[in-house]
């Protein structure tokens, strides 16, 4: 069996219309037929060995032969060969091509440009016929693209796609689609592995367009719908993607989804080798893209533009080879531009002529540009960490060179200026078919007619121009007149056009860190969780734990007995016989036999009994007989009570008399006892209350947390890193602990560490807004704008979809672990303390710190409160019509306040622009920047929410509200700045006059600057509320104060017992029993100080006030030992003092001293 080869000279694949810029070699363009050149490229082999289930037109055993072509140009022709009666042919057909970098096959040809495969059946021959006769049976795509990742050959089944009136067309039942079965090698690797693994390969997918414009009808003249864009290739030059002869659709249904993407190539025989194998477009939801139409009031648009509206669709994807300093430059001008330009126009079609040259240059003069227009891409997320994908819809603007320039800093046009030349080849048909003739004599005389028509004219390879300049190049575009005007392109605007792209890399630009390396960096910085505690086992303490048992039941029983006949005993004494007593032994465990407490003993000591039989014994398997069992037993029966007796003996009866009972306190309880210190400003006790939580559960990392948290307020901030990374190292996992070690370490300039925390937060919990919006915050001290955008942008979306999933999930991200502190109304809100928050400072731009960014935030704000009420317009932050600005999220902290700052004192008009509609968020009731905001204020990290509320202030979404200033005016009342407080409340009062938060802070504010009566007023207000504030626990505590200052004795009482009711402790109990003192009430006193002091043994005020009670009721010896640990725990009110002094003057009693 013969084989065909044809090795042609990659120099000879020219076409006006190639998207790539050959360069111009000798002074001619080289065609096959020329004389050999030296080659140093590599050849690159097709083979093609069998094809399977052939068939066709005269009969089942046709004879056809293969025909190979690329970029173009026909490689060979295979022998002819029969098929067999199963349909099986032997092709064994070798072709090649050279592949050549200096040559005009390049990367981006192997990249974009397959390798077709026509399948022909020679008919045979008739009567007086000189030639045969042929027929396309159908045709083969082979993809190249594993050159590119670094194969030297590979191998595949490639489907036979049938032409139209192919018999393959109507398949025949049981028989298999027709396959070709294909090798490509080559000697060796067209890359190095070096070369593949710094290199990247771009595919740009264009979908379509929707809501063109009316005048875009399906009759008339045929045009040419065609759009362009221009990447970096190779070094500094530019590869032209271009994509042609878009099909203009009436609209009425959607376009199915999935379907195949097509090869950027015309004139494909068979239909169906138009699509490229295994690529699929497959749409998604509008609120996962990246565009600019991604929100939800966007959904209805393009529903009816995406299913009744008129369309243009393309379906094409374009690769483009990136070579190492491609990558390079591609990922610089994406920093530098931002935003790329993708050109869409229209061009009449216009049949190629035939005959002299001249009529070709007048068609071509006659061909123009229409409905110029651009849509600009936001290439920045294939900056983000490990993106490789961007897909969405883009506004279509009119083509100004003005407004394109400014925007993209692009000096030129793909169709106007680079790309003049592909208008002017824009005939029906084309030449970019790959059905191309093989090299002959015509061919040359064709390429040498074609080469003159050139002459004069703009080619491909003369340009060489840098399409993107850099933001710092403000070199003016020279040549043609600029565009300013531009009313066909203007109806892109009016009608809403849109497309829909999608641009993908093989690989990241910005690699990711894996959560494998994240979680092990963690795991360094954070200390080895202690080895769980060995347990001591053995003989000894089998007994010892026996005894342990005896007592306690011992205890247990004789607690029964008192209870039984503990009175009877009593008024008997040493009275009693013994007949007494052994009824009340039948009576005792007759009450144990019926209650079941005699049964729980016994399960209670079979536990201690077992160890004593495996410890001490060592019996662990079955005894062999009845005989041993009976002897062990009686035994083991003499050992347990001979130890009973040494147990019951070692218990002394004062023990158990001498056992105080207490009232057992919960965590929960001792959490709200530390936030009631906190408030005193006692952070001594504070601070035992938290410790003794964590001698309880050493081991729960939410107590590690409160503790952190409270070591923040009081600025211990190595001891509140130290707790935090405590928890973590119980739960590794844990988000809360790894945001605020990230806190932590920001606060202590570790930003390292900081980064490492909040990466490895929202690796482990993607959905967390926090957590996404604190790495950002951190992006923006270390002046990455474009990964704070990134983490910005994707807190927004998750705080969206959770916003439209349920109202529930938004708890979830802000701070979960606190929840629980609701039920006790025990906000974190110090608000009685005296530190100075902002002493500690962040490192950013300026080396000023928080102060002084709060100083600028205030002066803005007293700017444009000023503003505010000259205008009498509710101060709003909008965002602007500008499709690229409008995009992005504010992205400096202290800049953008102090030029909008300048801004309102320059300008009469408002601080901010007028109400514009917005399309770039769906309206929510919180930003990520509020949410955050409560995260921090939670633990206690007032340091970091500085920051986080020019952000707020400046979001398009947020902006100045009632939260805002209350956040604000809690800050400052945490640093005694009455002032500040003052005007922030009253700001808050007037966005929002019925929020009974405002209400509880504005009485805080009062009550800490002495103004008992305003405070008594607006914590009065407060509780009027349907709705509860935040600070209820703390409002009661100091509204009963003030009506106990006050002698409103009754109201003091009744608002104490409310919050006794709610969340009870000692400071409630306390305030209950001062009322009912002061109203006489002598026993409702003594019952709920002594609950004070159950809770709380410690308060000097309690065992004063028992002093008192004691006094009054004529107890002299409980009234001696109240005064007693008053005096001892050094009772500070001197006026409390003096009474006790007075009463006890009046009974005659009560102070042992004298």
């Amino acid at each position: 069996m013969c084989t065909c080869t044809a090795n042609i000279c990659a120099r000879g694949q020219v076409h006006v219309l190639s998207l790539q810029r050959p360069k111009k070699t000798r002074g001619t363009w080289p065609i096959a037929d020329m004389e050999p050149v030296p080659s140093v490229g590599k050849l690159v082999h097709i083979t093609v060995t069998d094809g399977y289930d052939l068939r066709g037109v005269k009969g089942d055993t046709p004879v056809t032969f293969v025909r190979a072509e690329f970029n173009q140009v026909v490689l060979g022709d295979s022998a002819k060969i029969t098929v067999s009666p199963e349909g099986t042919a032997k092709y064994n057909f070798n072709s090649s091509f050279e592949f050549n970098l200096e040559g005009g096959i390049s990367f981006n040809d192997i990249a974009h440009k397959p390798v077709f495969l026509t399948v022909t059946e020679v008919l045979p021959k008739e009567k007086k016929q000189k030639d045969e006769k042929t027929l396309v049976l159908g045709q083969a795509v082979v993809d190249l693209l594993p050159l590119l990742e670094g194969e030297s050959s590979f191998e595949t089944t490639v489907p036979l796609h049938p032409v139209q009136g192919s018999p393959l067309e109507s398949p025949r039942p049981g028989f298999k689609q027709c396959t070709l079965e294909v090798k490509v090698f080559v000697a060796e690797p067209l890359l190095t592995a070096a070369q593949v693994l710094e290199s990247n390969l771009l595919k740009v997918t264009l979908e379509a367009a929707y809501s063109i414009p009316d005048s875009f009808i399906p009759v008339g003249p045929q045009q040419n719908y065609m759009v362009g864009l221009q990447v970096p290739s190779v070094g500094e030059k530019d590869y032209i993607i271009l994509f042609k002869n878009g099909n203009l659709k009436l609209g009425g249904e959607r376009e199915p989804v999935p379907r195949p993407k097509k090869w950027p190539i015309a004139n494909i025989l068979a239909p169906g080798a138009n699509n490229i194998p295994d690529a699929f477009i497959v749409g998604g939801p509008y609120e996962e893209e990246e565009g600019e139409l991604n929100h939800s009031e966007d959904r209805e648009f393009r529903n009816q533009a995406e299913c009744i509206k008129k369309r243009i669709i393309w379906d094409l994807e374009s690769r483009c080879y990136l070579d190492p300093s491609a990558v390079v430059s591609f990922q610089k001008r994406i920093a530098d531009c931002r935003f790329w330009p993708v050109e869409i126009t229209r061009v009449p079609l216009i049949a190629a002529p035939k005959g002299k040259a001249g009529k070709l240059d007048k068609t071509e003069d006659e061909s123009q540009l229409s409905f110029h227009g651009v849509a600009y891409v936001n290439m920045v997320p294939l900056l983000y960490p490990g993106v490789k994908r961007i897909r969405g819809a883009f506004h279509v603007y009119p083509y100004l060179d003005s407004t394109v320039f400014e925007k993209t800093k692009c000096l030129y046009s793909v169709f106007r200026d680079t790309g003049h030349h592909l208008i002017h080849n824009n005939k029906i048909g084309g030449i970019n078919s790959p059905l191309s003739k093989p090299v002959s004599k015509t061919l040359k005389e064709d390429k040498t007619v074609k080469e003159k028509e050139l002459d004069g004219k703009l080619r491909p390879g003369d340009v060489q121009a840098p399409s993107i300049r850099s933001q710092s190049s403000d070199t003016p575009l020279e040549g043609e007149t600029p565009l300013t005007h531009n009313p066909e392109g203007q109806q892109y605007l009016e009608a809403g056009t849109y497309i829909v792209l999608e641009i993908q890399l093989d690989k990241a630009l910005v690699p990711k860190r894996m959560p494998e390396e994240l979680a092990r960096r963690v795991k360094e910085m954070t200390p080895p969780r202690p080895p769980l505690t060995r347990r001591t086992g053995g003989a000894q303490k089998a007994v010892s734990d026996y005894h342990m048992q005896i007592k306690n039941i011992s205890r247990a029983i004789l607690d029964e007995y008192h209870k039984m006949f503990g009175k009877q005993m009593a008024k008997l004494g040493n009275d009693i016989d013994t007949e007494a007593l052994e009824e009340q032994k039948c009576q005792l465990s007759y009450e144990l036999n019926c209650s079941g407490k005699y049964f729980a003993f016994k399960e209670q000591l079979k536990h201690a009994a077992v160890k004593i039989v495996r410890e001490k014994y060592l019996k662990t398997v079955s005894f062999e007989n009845q005989e041993e069992l009976q002897t062990f037993i009686s035994e083991l029966y003499v050992f347990l009570v001979d130890q009973m007796h040494v147990a019951l003996n070692q218990t002394m009866p004062d023990d158990v008399q001498e056992t105080v009972s207490t009232i057992p306190t919960s965590s929960e309880q001792l959490r709200l006892f530390a936030f009631e210190a906190e408030v005193n400003e006692d952070f001594e006790m504070a601070a035992v209350y938290y410790e003794e939580r964590l001698v309880r559960e050493p081991q729960n990392l939410d107590y590690w947390l409160d503790y952190g948290a409270f070591c923040l307020l009081i600025e211990d901030n190595m001891k509140a890193q130290e707790c935090f990374r405590k928890a973590l190292s119980l739960n590794e996992s844990h988000i809360h602990s790894l945001l605020l070690c990230g806190v932590l370490a920001v606060l202590m300039e570790n930003y390292e560490q900081a980064e490492i925390f909040f990466e490895d937060a929202t690796c482990l919990e993607p959905t967390n807004v926090v957590a996404w919006t604190l790495l950002g915050l951190y992006y923006e001290i270390q002046n990455n704008d474009i990964r704070m955008e990134m983490a910005f942008h994707e807190a927004f979306k998750q705080l969206q979809a959770q916003m439209l999933q349920a109202p529930v999930a938004k708890e979830k991200s802000t701070g979960g672990y606190m929840e629980e502190g609701r039920k006790m109304e025990s906000s974190l809100g110090p608000w009685g303390t005296t530190n100075d928050f902002s002493t500690i400072a962040i490192k950013a731009e300026a080396p000023a710190g928080p102060g002084a960014a709060l100083s600028i935030l205030d002066e803005f704000l007293e700017d444009s409160s000023k503003l505010q009420s000259e205008s009498r317009e509710p101060l709003i932050v909008t965002q602007s019509q500008d499709p690229v600005t409008g995009q992005r999220t504010s992205n400096i902290f202290l800049k953008e306040i102090q030029e909008k700052k300048e801004t309102s004192k320059c300008q009469d008009s408002p601080a901010f622009p007028p109400p514009t509609p917005y399309h770039g968020a769906s309206q929510i009731s919180t930003t990520i920047f509020m949410e955050t905001i409560r995260f921090l204020m939670k633990v206690n990290a007032v340091q970091y929410v500085h920051r986080v509320l020019a952000h707020e202030l400046l979001c398009p979404q947020g902006g100045p509200s009632c939260e805002y200033f209350l956040v604000l005016a809690q800050t400052h009342l945490l640093k005694k700045d009455f002032v500040k407080t003052e005007e922030y409340i009253q700001q808050a009062a007037q966005m929002d006059y019925l929020n009974p938060n405002v209400w509880g802070v504005k009485g805080h504010l009062y009550f800490l600057s002495g103004n008992h009566a305003k405070a008594k007023a607006c914590y009065e207000r407060t509780i009027s509320f349907v709705v509860d504030a935040s600070e209820m626990h703390f409002i009661f505590l100091r509204l009963g104060l003030i009506y106990l200052e006050e002698k409103e004795y009754e109201k003091a009482k009744k608002t104490y017992l409310q919050a006794c009711k709610r969340s009870p402790s000692c400071l409630t109990w306390l305030g209950v029993g001062i009322a009912c003192y002061r109203l006489e009430e002598l026993m409702e006193a003594e019952d709920a100080l002594s609950e004070a002091n159950a809770l709380n043994n410690y308060n000097a005020e309690v065992w004063a006030y028992l002093a008192l009670v004691c006094l009054k009721a004529g107890r002299q010896l409980e009234a001696e030992q109240a005064y007693k640990y008053t005096i001892k725990l050094k009772l500070k009110d001197e006026a409390l003092l003096e009474e006790i002094h007075t009463v006890q003057e009046m009974v005659g009693f009560g102070d042992p001293s004298f």
